[in-house]
């Protein structure tokens, strides 16, 4: 079994999410994409400090595919510099997670 790997993005808009989300789990990148509720974004970019409403997502896949879901990400998200953050899941529900391995292993 390879490492879990919990990564966060965030999407400017419902559609946006969606599309991102399908595309992961159809192409097997992902076992499970949650969208979550719209929230409130605060930051700074280029000089100004921006808000705006964008949809969390919590993609779940596993370390040996980061590279692709990285690049699929950037390549479906409409931003500059998309918020892509990797987390290493250290311990779930061993059934969870031999789960999410099978779903994503490479064909």
């Amino acid at each position: 079994m390879t490492a879990p790997l919990l990564i966060l993005c965030n999407a400017p808009d419902q559609a946006c999410a969606q599309r991102i989300a399908a595309h992961l789990v159809e192409h097997r990148l992902a076992a499970c994409v949650n969208l979550l509720a719209p929230c409130q974004s605060v930051y700074r970019w280029q000089g100004a400090i921006e808000q705006t409403t964008e949809v969390p997502m919590l993609i779940k896949t596993q370390a040996a595919r980061y590279a692709e879901v990285e690049a699929a990400v950037r390549g479906l998200h409409p931003y500059d510099v998309p918020e892509i953050i990797a987390i290493p899941i250290g311990a779930g529900l061993p059934a969870y997670l031999d789960w999410l391995n099978t779903e994503t292993d490479t064909p």
